[in-house]
């Protein structure tokens, strides 16, 4: 070489420093590239795409033609810069040793860091170019690196390792496609992203989060006298009413409002006929979660069931529309009872109906109550309690405090929420 210029051996220098790079570049981008973004692009046919999945589809492979091409041409520079310093400076300690430091700071700098940044930053619109290049490389170097990996695969048996096979380590577990979707927000619009979070919490939600607690279900008394029974009728804010006998743990059907409307016009309301009519009910063991719930619903072509305790108690009603508003928020109307949960005072505090459902108050309120335990805001004060209280009575709880307004027959009717914010200056003072 020593016929060679100097500006040669310094141009191929830098040609080995920038296919360096270039191998650098392609093994981060090629790593850190969004691979269900790239089954999305392979789909709509981008021949980029599919070269880089097929590549992938063998990491093994692939990089063992990277590594295999970085490795050559770093060992290449160092060779090259070796040649130039016996050159110009002569066979001195101290020449090669500053010569070994240059050498390895440019390839550290130029050839590594730098790429890989770079490769990381702009991943897909670089793996899907040098796909071109690494693919038919693969075809070229393929003996060399078939050679090479059998030293590997033996190492990887003696200690026992087995890589899972194609892309099987890429699936998402529920809580991981959560976080994806959090991260995803200026892709996906705020309406969408709710309603797939609140799609991953069905399955941790059960049916008593969001029945009708049984002493607001409105049903129908079958052995009401005819009047009764024709002005419940034609006032009820449901399509589909639970008939009982006498007592309300005695249902033995539910009545489709509709179908009997026109007998009610018709003429006298016939008893006989109209328990006829009544639909088989439809009764859900209390717990069962709400995705579930969903599924029976849909198998059993029905829109309400009756939870009931482990005893055959009822606990509440629960419709499709329940757990429908639990994906896509509320978009149904609501009877008297439902409707009237809460009102808004002019100090900012809510008076609460404390028969209302901790997961409807810290959705429509945007408080935080627990729901690990007591469903309704009743059953929380007299959990923190330990006592039936009067009214008058506060407590603070989940940071909130909570003015007992009205009690009635040992069970809370009305509270006031107070904001925590305005809670430290004028509201009530905690006890609990």
């Amino acid at each position: 070489m020593n016929d060679i210029p100097i500006g040669v051996l310094l141009g191929a220098l830098v040609v080995l420093l920038l296919l360096s790079a270039f191998f650098s570049t392609s093994e981060t981008s090629m790593m850190a590239l969004n691979r269900y973004r790239l089954k999305h692009l392979a789909r709509e046919g981008h021949r980029g795409a599919r070269l880089t999945s097929g590549l992938l589809a063998h990491t093994d492979k692939l990089l063992g033609v990277i590594l295999l091409g970085n490795n050559l041409i770093n060992a290449a520079a160092a060779a090259l810069v070796t040649v130039i310093t016996l050159r110009e400076f002569g066979n001195g300690g101290l020449a090669l040793t500053l010569a070994t430091l240059a050498v390895t700071f440019a390839i550290l700098v130029f050839s590594e860091v730098t790429p890989k940044i770079l490769g990381a930053a702009y991943a897909e619109a670089i793996a899907l170019k040098v796909a071109y290049v690494l693919a038919p490389l693969l075809r070229l170097a393929y003996p060399v690196v078939w050679f090479v990996n059998l030293f590997v695969r033996a190492i990887l048996w003696l200690l026992r390792l087995t890589p899972p096979a194609g892309e099987s380590n890429q699936a998402l577990r529920p809580e991981e496609l959560r976080t994806a979707v959090l991260e995803a927000g200026r892709y996906i619009p705020a309406q969408h992203q709710s309603m797939f979070l609140n799609l991953f919490e069905l399955q941790s939600i059960t049916v008593d989060d969001v029945m009708t607690p049984r002493s607001q279900i409105e049903a129908l008394d079958i052995e009401a006298p005819v009047e009764v029974l024709i002005e419940q009728l034609a006032t009820s804010h449901h399509t589909r009413l639970p008939a009982f006998r006498g007592e309300l743990n005695e249902v033995i059907g539910i009545i489709h409002i509709r179908r009997v409307m026109h007998w009610i016009h018709a003429g006298p309301l016939d008893l006989d006929t109209l328990r006829e009519t009544l639909q088989e009910p439809y009764f859900i063991p209390g717990g069962t979660p709400l995705l579930l719930q969903l599924q029976h619903f849909q198998e059993n072509h029905r829109r309400l069931g009756l939870v009931v305790d482990e005893y055959g108690e009822l606990m509440g009603l629960v419709t499709l529309e329940d757990i429908l508003e639990e994906i896509v928020g509320e978009f149904t109307t609501h009877g008297p009872q439902q409707s009237g949960t809460y009102q808004r005072l002019e100090d900012g505090s809510f008076l609460v109906d404390a028969g209302a459902a901790l997961r409807t108050l810290n959705r429509k309120l945007k408080l935080h109550f627990p729901l690990n335990g007591p469903k309704t805001l009743n059953g929380l004060l007299l959990e923190h309690l330990q006592d039936i209280p009067e009214g008058g009575i506060s407590v603070k709880i989940a940071g909130h405090p909570i003015e007992i307004v009205q009690t009635h027959d040992r069970v809370i009717k009305m509270a006031r929420i107070f904001p925590a914010t305005e809670a430290e200056n004028d509201g009530p003072r905690a006890d609990g």
